[in-house]
């Protein structure tokens, strides 16, 4: 059995993740952590840096680092926190909108279940475009289990 818990860093991901490692523990299932990095640029145009100065361009490819360099960060604190309880967990750092990438993930490694936060670090997104966690509900085509 293989586990997919999306996380963010918000203690919701971490929720989802304690609750993954119950599942686990109980099923010998192996756990991957996965995040992602989205690198869209909302614009109006089919050139996602249309209109968009050098300078312009230079602070979003930056910004795409900074958001990489964080996810590691993330991915490697929940792997050290998971190693001193006794878990061996995997990661992956994906790209795109969350719900898409991380439901891309687990379809491609065939994982049984994806573990999701009921909240996340998002929650201003959400405002905008519902709820991170329903978009992983509606486009995941396996069981997806919100923790809260």
């Amino acid at each position: 059995m293989h586990l997919v818990v999306a996380v963010d860093g918000s203690p919701e991901a971490e929720e989802a993740l304690a609750h993954a490692t119950d599942i686990a523990d109980a099923t010998d299932a192996r756990i991957t952590a996965v995040h992602a990095v989205d690198p869209s640029v909302p614009s109006g145009d089919a050139d996602p840096f249309g209109g968009a100065t050098e300078r312009d361009r230079q602070l979003i490819v930056e910004s795409v680092e900074t958001a990489e360099e964080r996810g590691l960060e993330i991915l490697d604190a929940i792997e050290d926190v998971a190693g001193n309880l006794g878990y061996e967990i995997e990661t992956e750092l994906v790209y795109g909108d969350p719900a898409d990438a991380i439901t891309d993930y687990a379809e491609t490694v065939d994982a049984d279940a994806i573990y999701v936060g009921h909240r996340g670090l998002s929650e201003r997104r959400e405002t905008m475009v519902g709820s991170v966690a329903k978009q992983f509900v509606e486009r995941a085509d396996r069981p997806v289990t919100v923790v809260r």
